[in-house]
């Protein structure tokens, strides 16, 4: 008598033209709720999400296991996925975001200063794809603030090329920013001696 196959259970097809999401959780909360029998936790999951190319966003999970309250923000998270403007590798401009008690203040840095930013700022600016700048936490330490703040900065960011369009004028981003322009280079003429 033959064994029935107990590997049949089918895998989730991955879609090979979704591209590779960079995910990240930032904080993952308990909470206990006391009832007759004892204590009854449930946690709740802060996670960021980006495409590391000006596409971020976060969601925040509930549920009564941590990998299902991880996997309920990861899905919330993509769904509210926005585009950032990106200025090469940075921002293009000074900013400061605020939601409730957070405020963060974001910098544009020059070509191999890094992220200078901790916690659920530095997340955001890693899943957007930022990745030279300078930030400052001014207000709460609350994750969920914080990362709100940080979201609420870099939408607010305009490109030079945006205002351009706006103004109707050129507008030019930091000079530090630009390409730098090759130097001319002196060819010394030849002179001719005759033999």
């Amino acid at each position: 008598m033959s064994k029935p196959n107990r590997r049949n259970k089918k895998l989730p097809e991955v879609n090979k033209d979704e591209p590779e999401l960079f995910e990240k959780v930032v904080h993952i909360n308990r909470c206990a709720k006391v009832v007759k029998g004892g204590r009854r936790f449930s946690f709740a999951a802060l996670v960021v999400v980006g495409d590391q190319n000006g596409k971020v966003g976060f969601g925040y999970g509930k549920a009564q296991m941590v990998p299902d309250a991880i996997r309920k923000g990861t899905d919330k998270a993509k769904k509210a996925m926005k585009n950032v403007a990106v200025y090469g590798d940075t921002v293009p401009h000074q900013i400061v975001g605020t939601y409730d008690g957070g405020k963060v203040l974001l910098k544009p840095a020059r070509q191999g200063t890094g992220i200078i930013a901790g916690g659920g700022v530095r997340a955001v600016l890693e899943a957007a794809g930022v990745k030279n700048i300078l930030s400052k936490s001014l207000g709460s330490n609350n994750q969920l603030s914080v990362v709100s703040a940080t979201m609420d900065g870099l939408l607010q960011l305009r490109t030079p090329k945006t205002i351009s369009n706006i103004r109707g004028e050129e507008v030019t981003g930091p000079s530090y920013m630009e390409a730098p322009k090759p130097l001319p280079v002196a060819v010394p003429e030849t002179t001719e001696v005759s033999a």
